[in-house]
């Protein structure tokens, strides 16, 4: 996001000129939080709290949803607002806009895979119930799989599409990806490790290896009908691929850089996320889109050029 300085922006800048304000954005970006643990951290009434998330809604820098709490319904907190630019100065010297690096963003959910190989343990759930039965890879390819919000595979792969909207001679900068993500044990296990390599376009990007699959405490966003046996939540991970290689939250993951992709105007843009048998530690992949899991967004991808 990007605002010019000025008083029309008044809302959203006020925010920021608060120490509380900062703090819980500071917490948001960690993982999501009711507002009673929120005040809790801060040493604040609930009520206090709540006036402050009000004005970061307003703003558009949080947002909020009822989800179920160990008293019933608690209202949870997400940061919204990934990136704000602030422009002070409209053009450069010469009276020209200044050039700027482009980029498009796209939240892909969970179950738009468009390719896919999956053995067991296997399944796909929506907000509102499981999709077709649970270890059969044959429901990946029920056309009700869009509807998922989380999915999981002891093996395999899935793959999505990613939007290409490129233009003219347009080289690809960096291309940006965060996921909510985790292992598959049967039920659960939190110390599960699972190797869990990306690529894109066919090209390896490198593995990252998951600790575990998580399930000893609910997921935030979980719908009241998911068991507790079940996985709860992932991990949030950014992998991002530039001009210098392929990184997992800011750890080098290989020498891949976004001139070996290929990228180009009205070419593919294809992710993969996979769990090879033969890896060191075959732990199976979780995916977690806005309304599973402790964060609410599905596969983020930010594509600068």
């Amino acid at each position: 996001m990007e605002i010019e300085v000025g008083t029309r922006h008044m809302q959203l800048l006020e925010c920021l000129s608060s120490e509380t304000r900062v703090r819980i954005i500071e917490m948001l970006r960690e993982r999501p939080m009711y507002v009673k643990e929120i005040a809790d951290e801060l040493a604040l009434s609930s009520a206090i709290v709540t006036k402050h998330i009000q004005k970061l809604e307003t703003a558009g820098i949080v947002s909020t949803r009822l989800a179920a709490g160990t008293r019933g319904k608690q209202k949870v907190c997400t940061l919204s607002l990934k990136h704000l630019v602030l422009q002070f100065r409209a053009s450069d010297r010469d009276g020209e806009a200044p050039q700027r690096p482009s980029s498009y963003a796209v939240s892909i959910p969970i179950g738009h895979y468009t390719r896919y190989q999956v053995k067991p343990t296997c399944g796909l759930a929506s907000p509102a119930k499981l999709i077709g039965l649970v270890d059969d890879p044959r429901y990946f390819a029920e056309p009700e799989h869009v509807e998922a919000h989380h999915l999981w595979f002891g093996s395999g792969y899935v793959e999505y599409q990613v939007p290409n909207y490129l233009i003219g001679d347009a080289m690809v900068r960096e291309i940006r990806i965060s996921m909510e993500i985790g292992s598959e044990a049967p039920g659960f296990k939190e110390d599960w490790p699972s190797d869990i390599a990306f690529s894109l376009n066919g090209i390896p990007l490198g593995v990252w290896t998951c600790p575990g699959d998580f399930g000893s405490q609910r997921g935030l966003l979980n719908p009241d009908w998911w068991g507790a046996e079940h996985s709860q939540h992932g991990v949030l991970k950014t992998l991002l691929v530039n001009g210098e290689g392929s990184y997992i939250d800011g750890v080098r993951i290989s020498d891949t850089t976004t001139d070996a992709l290929g990228v180009t105007s009205g070419s593919d843009i294809r992710l993969r996320i996979s769990s090879a048998e033969d890896a060191r530690y075959p732990g199976g992949v979780s995916l977690y889109g806005s309304r599973f899991g402790n964060y609410a967004h599905n596969i983020e991808v930010t594509v600068g050029y």
